[in-house]
């Protein structure tokens, strides 16, 4: 890494008093925060500059002030247009006129483009906003050319560095458009996520000239870590929304790998009262921006997001940020992370994690090139170690940027506030290292791990190493003890993983000491989860997380046979067999609570719930039955977030075919939704779909038979009505429109 020694160039920097002083001017701050000041006073000095400062720890600034101060206009190059736009709005908002920053990006018209442009020429204009694809065209080049550029600021600078988890191709040629633009203009570079790795790439890719590098800690002190296992769906989501409801009025992001599961997260939460939308790349630009302001301007409480969200938004009082699937790397984790708490109050950050997900992680890098696979590939397995870890995540994380934390428990994470046991592996540990030195430091973990059990493989034939001394050495233990041990030992600097080398083991100098004179060792195994059930891409959240009281469930039923015998109804008019099926499982003791079985509508509860209420309680008293929590999650976030479409494309006369394909439904589970609707009070009127297929007589035969029949069984209805040969499809619509006509 370059050295930090200060050069003198030709722009004088202001006296501190000065740049307080411009501070309250410009921006109404009366004092700096961390080393914001320092990379003020080097842009002003003339000199690049290269900040390094996690997120909420105040990076625009370091280039919106000297902007203000400076002759000419600054050059900001941002990777993302939503980015752009808030930052631009942001000094605006501080400013009485408009003009002080713009954007040049291709969300613009040619009119609106023009009038940049001309503020651009008239010296009005102190920031300029641009993505990298705007440097690349010529026109563009020549107007900025004859600008008077004060410096150029490359924001997101980790996006020049293929070894960064947003490696962006057309960052490599930041350095030589700018050449173009100005030559002798100072640059500053800025990110919040830069391994050693990454920082070197910054500083050789944009040929940054002896810049002063302000590095400042990447602890987030005030942020909460947990890692949770990802077993069945339904547990995973039912967590998610009880976690949320207790958090009400707080604003959090959601993070998942997909679009789908971001429209299906967030229509589970409507479902639940929270108010919440999905924001991902396939929305258009408008409806994004819509959205973030939504978010922005607390219209909004949760927004469901793929990774294109959260970069450059600044919104100080996030309260937390979940990941319902593992990050591709440390770098997004941590950037995601960041906004929570940006304010230096709570945050906390649950980040779910299963093996399933991993899989689709490595599944995506199966058409990437070789070198990108390698990269992407080691990125994974640090997020995997960083998730299995069992000791303090913060450290772990921090020794990930570089830096090395002191304490053995930062009290605000999972592992640190439940401590598992320590091992003494002082043995192990001279074991392991005596392996890395008999493989000449030229082998990954997982293979190091391999040799020291003893687990021959044709690669290890292929070198002979079953015939080295250590072959087996330690296979008195298991792969979990051994990747336990090797993380502890990175973490403890005993050993090393080489990056440019893809991940070698190799001794640092402690280790060496370490084999020459051991001394103890503790080691905390990694966390074991379990494999996950459930999968992202199912259509539905399982309904039965909760199991079904089978005795109660068979009094429910005999109970409505003998209310529906008194009223003269089917027993599917009282209640359909899903909603005594939840009745079951919720034991609900009062009107309020018997709403929340399926199909069971205010009104339905009042009229003919009570007979079913007084049973449960009576059942829950003689039994001592434990009630489930009071916490019950609206159970399939489809059902509750289709029902309006699905009354409004009825009352449209939709073809069914047409709703269920809409709604990636198979029309059996189409009907089985309108039986829910129609089961609660609303009134479907499906006569335009069951003309095309019945006839009238057909109709009329079947409404008779329901009139006076006492099974909700559409299998016994197929049997009495078999010389007809009823389809259960045909059969279901008109159940439906006997609830719509007889049981409303």
């Amino acid at each position: 890494m370059p050295t930090t020694k200060k050069t003198t160039k030709k722009t004088s920097a202001p006296q501190n008093k000065d740049l307080v002083a411009a501070l309250e001017q410009y921006f109404g701050f009366s004092q700096f925060k961390g080393t914001q000041e320092q990379a003020i006073l080097s842009l002003l000095s003339g000199r690049d500059t290269f900040v390094i400062m996690p997120t909420g720890g105040g990076k625009s600034l370091c280039y919106q002030l000297p902007a203000m101060m400076l002759e000419g206009c600054a050059i900001v190059v941002s990777p993302l247009i939503a980015l752009m736009k808030n930052q631009v709005d942001l000094v605006r908002g501080y400013s009485e006129h408009d003009e002080v920053a713009h954007f040049l990006n291709s969300s613009l018209n040619k009119g609106q483009v023009k009038a940049v442009k001309e503020d651009l020429l008239s010296g009005k204009t102190k920031l300029l906003y641009v993505a990298p694809e705007t440097l690349t065209k010529q026109e563009n080049l020549d107007f900025f050319s004859d600008l008077k550029v004060s410096f150029f600021a490359v924001d997101e600078a980790h996006c020049i560095s293929e070894w960064g988890h947003d490696f962006r191709p057309e960052y490599r040629r930041l350095k030589e458009m700018m050449e173009e633009i100005n030559s002798s203009a100072p640059i500053i570079a800025l990110t919040a996520t830069a391994t050693p790795k990454v920082q070197s790439d910054i500083v050789k890719n944009l040929s940054l000239n002896n810049p002063e590098i302000l590095i400042s800690s990447f602890n987030r002190e005030n942020l909460y870590y947990e890692v949770q296992p990802k077993i069945k769906k339904e547990q995973t989501v039912k967590s998610i929304v009880k976690y949320i409801t207790k958090h009400k009025k707080k604003s959090g992001i959601i993070y998942t790998l997909n679009r789908k599961t971001t429209e299906e997260l967030a229509d589970l939460l409507k479902a639940n009262n929270i108010k919440a939308v999905a924001y991902h790349a396939g929305l258009d630009q408008k409806l994004r921006a819509e959205r973030q302001d939504q978010f922005l301007n607390e219209d909004v409480q949760v927004i469901v997001a793929t990774i294109a969200f959260g970069m450059g938004i600044d919104k100080p009082d996030i309260r937390f940020v979940i990941h319902y699937n593992i990050p591709k790397s440390i770098e997004n984790y941590y950037q995601e992370t960041g906004r929570a708490g940006r304010d230096g109050l709570e945050g906390n950050c649950i980040l779910y994690y299963s093996q399933k997900d991993v899989s689709k992680l490595e599944h995506f890098l199966r058409d990437k090139p070789l070198s990108e696979r390698e990269v992407g590939a080691q990125l994974i397995d640090e997020t995997v170690a960083f998730a299995e870890s069992g000791v303090c995540r913060r450290r772990s994380l921090l020794h990930y940027f570089g830096e090395t934390w002191p304490d053995k428990n930062c009290g605000k994470c999972d592992n640190c506030l439940h401590p598992k046991e320590k091992f003494e592996a002082k043995s192990e540990l001279v074991q392991l290292l005596q392996t890395i030195q008999a493989l000449d430091e030229r082998f990954v973990a997982h293979y190091v791990v391999q040799i020291i059990t003893g687990h021959f493989t044709p690669q290890i034939g292929l070198y002979r190493h079953e015939k080295l001394p250590v072959f087996g050495i330690g296979k008195s233990h298991d792969e979990l003890f051994w990747n336990s041990l090797i993380r502890q030992a990175m973490l403890e600097e005993v050993i090393e993983k080489d990056i440019e080398e893809y991940g070698l083991l190799k001794l640092t100098t402690k280790g060496q000491k370490f084999l020459k004179k051991p001394s103890s060792f503790l080691v905390v195994l990694q966390n074991v989860f379990a494999a996950e059930l459930g999968d992202d891409e199912e259509s539905e959240v399982a309904e039965d997380a909760v199991t079904t009281d089978d005795r109660l469930f068979e009094l429910l039923k005999d109970l409505r046979q003998v209310v529906a015998k008194k009223i003269g109804l089917p027993p599917f008019v009282i209640f359909l067999e899903t909603s005594l099926q939840d009745m079951a499982t919720l034991y609900p003791t009062s009107f309020t609570e018997m709403e929340r079985c399926q199909g069971v509508s205010k009104g339905k509860a009042v009229k003919y719930g009570k007979p079913f209420i007084e049973l449960i309680e009576q059942y829950v008293t003689e039994h001592n039955i434990e009630k489930p929590d009071d916490f019950v999650m609206k159970s399939v976030a489809n059902k509750s977030s289709n029902k309006i479409y699905i009354i409004q494309n009825v009352d449209k006369k939709i073809p069914l075919e047409t709703i269920a394909k809409n709604k990636d439904l198979r029309l059996d589970s189409l009907l089985e939704e309108m039986e829910t609707i129609a089961a609660s009070g609303t009134k479907l009127n499906l006569d335009y779909a069951i003309d095309e297929w019945l006839d009238e007589y057909d109709q009329e035969e079947i409404l008779e038979y329901f009139k006076s029949c006492e099974t909700s069984s559409l299998q016994i209805a197929q049997q009495e009505l078999s010389e007809n040969d009823y389809s259960w499809e045909q059969l279901k619509i008109m159940r439906i429109k006997f609830l719509s006509v007889v049981g409303n």
